[in-house]
């Protein structure tokens, strides 16, 4: 299906542009969401009628979208979840997920414009990206964490999980150095003639 783009749409044109695209991510996408036009005589010349107008709504919405973004990028957000030893997640975090954090702390981002590429299924620090208009795209920084004080050693760039495996194997070489020091299995004491 031909149709007539209203905004830049990632991989497929820029506004005005006439581009063929499958009938589904038309009819299911583009038009309903008002990003496009069919492309017919009678749409062709009212876009060119409203060219300017559409034009312009289209800036204003960038340069809205680029003050949103001034105050959103690089900002790092905080997420608690449970996970297992080695790191890896109970579940996976989502897009609803960041677009949440992001709201309440005073952020207005819609769970459509978080960009993953990946589900994020691990602890640690992710830069995911927020797509706040077809033109303008911010990094924010999630700290997922099990503990606010493990948030706090991510943020400053410790590793939480080699530090754990690394305590775990401290204590086991002291466990292992007090047994030897101990004697252990051998007994001291005088235990007379019996």
């Amino acid at each position: 299906m031909k149709v007539i783009l209203l905004e830049r749409v990632e991989g497929r044109g820029a506004l005005g542009d006439v581009v063929t695209v499958k009938d589904g991510y038309a009819r299911n996408y583009l038009l309903p969401r008002h990003k496009a036009l069919r492309a017919n005589s009678a749409n062709m010349k009212v876009f060119d009628a409203q060219r300017a107008e559409i034009e312009a709504r289209n800036l204003k919405a960038k340069e809205q979208a680029g003050k949103a973004g001034e105050k959103l990028d690089g900002t790092a957000y905080v997420l608690i979840r449970q996970a297992g030893e080695s790191g890896q997640l109970y579940g996976s975090v989502s897009g609803r997920d960041v677009s949440d954090i992001i709201n309440a702390e005073g952020g207005k981002v819609e769970r459509s414009m978080v960009v993953l590429d990946k589900p994020i299924k691990t602890l640690g620090l992710h830069e995911v990206k927020v797509r706040l208009h077809a033109e303008v795209t911010v990094t924010v920084t999630l700290n997922i964490a099990r503990s606010a004080d493990e948030a706090e050693r991510q943020a400053r760039g410790e590793n939480v999980i080699t530090s754990q495996f690394e305590e775990d194997r401290m204590a086991s070489e002291e466990a292992a150095q007090d047994m030897l020091a101990g004697g252990a299995g051998s007994q001291e004491g005088d235990y007379g003639d019996a």
